[in-house]
């Protein structure tokens, strides 16, 4: 008997749910692109777009999702026949080199696998061994989406450092952006990608490229760049159109406009422990539920799993069996096994952006209807644990 009537609930790695205030903003007549309100609102973006990524360098915006961000960040550090080393924590980090070996780069992997965050002792071995200084740099995913590993980009800054070694650090915070706690200058990433349909809540098609005075310089010389991914006129344009190299992305404008005004209400520091609480209340019905069965969080440490995906093994054939009865029984939409072999073993949950604790706790109980009626054994107490989780977080 199908209870899925109602308001669905999408609760996958992005796009994330979207706040009827950003909606609101959004619906609106399409505006004045030649001058007044949406000049205003675009300049006002970017201080606001530097306070969430905690940097004091420059921003770039691109129409265009979290792959365009990476290909706009390459092309304007790369030359053809230069070398990328990649540490990998699950399918972006490869699908990052891939895209950096389509622009004719060399590229080396470090492959973490998919269950470890990224090493820097294997890192600075690896720099250390580059005596050419042939690495121009070295990208890594600061929480993979399709793995929900969260890797310690400051380690690898310092790994960096104690090889001696001038390659920039380019970091992809797709998934982590305002959900895990990320500090762009004070870490040490050079570059950094974003993109506005995760922690920034707003509809897919925005990409963003922060990046400081070391990768500028490096980007004069850069082979790759073209007029249209290059990120001196967008970060700091002349005239208006430079923004975007075109057209506006003008209702994303609005809509990005009031996700951070929401994020900027709230507070950065609470937006990250909100997600850091509403984490562990999901790792905790998961803890429990693992006890018996095949159920297991993806990633064994806390201190390396994302507070914004959770990737979790339910056995072959399982994962696609529990997505498919949420979402057709219930009307709650569990993320893909991207990337994992057999993917149908495996499901994602999003907690990212606009989400809230009885979000949560809705999604948690619907996996418990959900295990119950496939009969797929579990452990005992799960919604309980959870449920201890958010009362001991609140007032």
């Amino acid at each position: 008997m199908p209870l899925s009537h109602g308001r669905s609930y999408l609760a996958i790695p992005g796009p994330s749910v979207m706040p009827d205030r950003v909606l609101s903003a959004m619906h609106r007549a399409a505006p004045n692109i030649y001058t007044g309100e949406l000049h205003e609102v675009t300049a006002a973006l970017v201080p606001d777009l530097k306070a969430v990524a905690r940097t004091r360098g420059e921003v770039a915006i691109y129409i265009g999702n979290g792959h365009a961000a990476w290909e706009a960040a390459l092309a304007n550090v790369l030359s053809p026949g230069e070398t990328v080393l990649i540490a990998a924590t699950g399918r972006f980090g490869i699908g990052w080199g891939e895209m950096a070996a389509g622009l004719k780069a060399h590229v080396e992997v470090i492959d973490h696998g998919q269950r470890a965050p990224v090493d820097p002792a294997r890192v600075e071995a690896a720099l250390r061994a580059d005596t050419a200084g042939t690495i121009k740099a070295v990208l890594m995913c600061h929480v993979d989406t399709s793995s929900s590993v969260l890797s310690d980009v400051a380690a690898v800054r310092a790994a960096i450092d104690a090889a001696g070694h001038p390659a920039l650090l380019m970091v992809d915070c797709i998934a982590s952006l305002a959900c895990d706690r990320f500090e762009m200058d004070a870490w040490g990433a050079d570059v950094m990608v974003a993109a506005s349909q995760k922690g920034l809540m707003t509809p897919p098609g925005l990409g963003f490229v922060f990046f400081n005075d070391r990768a500028a310089d490096v980007q004069r010389r850069a082979g790759c760049v073209t007029s249209y991914w290059n990120w001196v006129p967008r970060a700091r344009p002349e005239m208006f159109h430079q923004y975007f190299a075109g057209t506006a992305p003008t209702h994303h404008i609005y809509g990005l406009r009031a996700a951070l005004d929401m994020i900027a209400e709230e507070g950065l520091e609470q937006v990250w422990a909100r997600h850091e609480v509403l984490a562990r209340t999901i790792w905790a019905a998961f803890e429990a539920w693992g006890a018996t069965g095949p159920v297991a969080l993806n990633v064994e440490d806390p201190a390396h799993r994302s507070h914004a995906v959770t990737s979790v093994g339910i056995g072959p054939g399982n994962g696609d069996r529990l997505r498919g009865w949420c979402e057709r029984v219930a009307g709650v939409t569990l993320g893909i096994g991207l990337g994992r072999t057999p993917a149908d073993a495996f499901f994602r949950i999003g907690h990212m952006g606009h989400v809230n604790a009885h979000m949560v706790l809705g999604v948690l109980g619907v996996v418990q209807a959900g295990l119950i009626a496939l009969k797929i054994p579990h452990g005992d107490g799960a919604l309980d644990a959870a449920a201890a989780v958010i009362a001991g977080a609140g007032d």
